[in-house]
């Protein structure tokens, strides 16, 4: 049924720490890397020597390219590799071409699941690496790595002034378009390992898996990547002069649901070694971020209409006690280790800090610095929408068809 081990965290482990991640638009995992491994003597003769080296050879290609991309997710490529691209691309490129080779592992009951020992250097979870006797955990980390680079990319396209690789030409206004597309990707990887792959394994090995892989972070994460979406619709919305207020509130109070939903399925997991903690503290600063954004709309569709100018007062006023702690929020964000910082603002953000200030204090009442409780108490609910964006919807590939060859 597989085995487990796990490596205590130590001094000196192969574990990247970076001190510094450099701007942030999207919160990125730490990447977690493959150990080294042996095919051969666990396979011995149950398939070709053929298979055996072409697996090896691809895996043995994520583990390199993988400890080489660690400390540069966050930061921008300005040159191409020698497989043209960004080396972000030819990770994917490598982990897309191993996963059918892999597939062959699981499918169809094959008897060679449980022969080989996979180990994966963790990243949010306190023991420095995680081995499993269970292929499925091999495909589990691989989806992961595989949203996570997504996660890398996005946040390349919306650091504004910056060159990633292929998009050296791209317009800020292009690249966000693009960018909700790798965010809907992202999840569509997300959701279907928790949905698929999640109830492959075991459940003494489900129980037993990092933190990482845990069905709270993944589901986190996949509800990051649409709850990241909806703001980049938001803010292309804030800058277009045919989008209405309602539709600028609706998208506002999804991004709340969104982001309240991803903070629920983490906020009790013990997270740790900076990345889990940062991963916290970022899910918390984009809801409360959220919720000024809402609130602000809400308040100025309550002003416009037959609603009391106190209950649209209250609305206006919970955005203002919002980007206060939104502001808190964002700094204990990048200044917990590995340390960050915010780029330029642009979007909801620069929205949201240009309005507030200015609009807000002449249209409410005006309370004690004390009564924050109280101002939270009288605002008024924010209306209820459906989710619109959902993650895009993902297959396993085809197994790859060296494994029907004879041995």
């Amino acid at each position: 049924m597989g085995c487990l081990l796990s490596t205590p965290d130590a001094t000196g482990g192969a574990r990247r720490r970076p001190k510094n991640i450099g701007e942030i638009v999207v919160f990125v995992p730490g990447l977690r890397i493959p150990r080294p491994l042996d095919f051969a003597q666990p396979l011995g003769d149950g398939i070709s020597k053929s298979l055996v080296e072409r697996l090896s050879a691809l895996r043995t290609r994520i583990e390199v390219m993988a400890g080489q991309e660690a400390p540069m997710t966050t930061k921008p490529r300005r040159t191409a590799t020698q497989h043209g691209g960004s080396t972000l691309t030819d990770l994917q490129q490598a982990l897309e071409d191993y996963l059918p080779v892999l597939l062959g592992l699981v499918e169809n009951g094959n008897r060679l699941k449980h022969n080989l020992r996979f180990c994966w250097i963790n990243q949010e979870e306190d023991a420095e690496e995680t081995t499993m006797s269970d292929s499925w955990y091999e495909v589990l980390s691989v989806l992961h790595l595989m949203a996570v680079l997504l996660f890398s990319q996005a946040n390349l396209l919306l650091i504004p002034n910056k060159s990633t690789g292929g998009y050296q030409n791209t317009s800020l206004e292009d690249c966000k378009r693009a960018s909700i597309d790798v965010f809907l990707k992202a999840a569509g990887y997300l959701d279907f390992a928790v949905q698929k792959v999640l109830p492959q394994l075991p459940l003494e090995l489900r129980n037993d898996l990092p933190l990482d892989l845990t069905e709270g972070v993944l589901k986190s994460l996949c509800l990051q990547a649409l709850g990241q979406g909806v703001e980049i619709q938001l803010g292309m919305a804030i800058d277009s002069i045919k989008a209405t207020l309602a539709v600028k509130r609706r998208l506002a109070c999804e991004m709340v649901k969104y982001w309240h939903q991803a903070h629920e399925y983490i906020k009790d997991l013990p997270l740790a070694n900076g990345w889990g903690e940062k991963h916290k503290l970022f899910v918390q600063w984009k809801h409360i971020e959220a919720k000024a954004a809402a609130y602000y709309l809400h308040g100025l569709i309550l002003e416009e209409g037959n609603t009391s100018a106190d209950i649209a007062a209250a609305a206006l006023q919970a955005a203002e006690e919002y980007i206060k702690e939104s502001k808190k929020a964002c700094e204990a964000f990048h200044t917990t280790l590995p340390s960050s910082r915010n780029p330029p603002l642009w979007g909801v953000g620069k929205y949201l800090a240009e309005k507030i200030p200015k609009d807000i204090p002449s249209k409410t009442i005006s309370w004690d610095s004390q009564k924050h409780e109280l101002i939270m108490q009288v605002a008024p609910a924010l209306p209820d929408f459906a989710l619109s964006l959902k993650p895009d919807e993902y297959q396993l590939p085809s197994m790859d068809p060296s494994w029907n060859q004879p041995i």
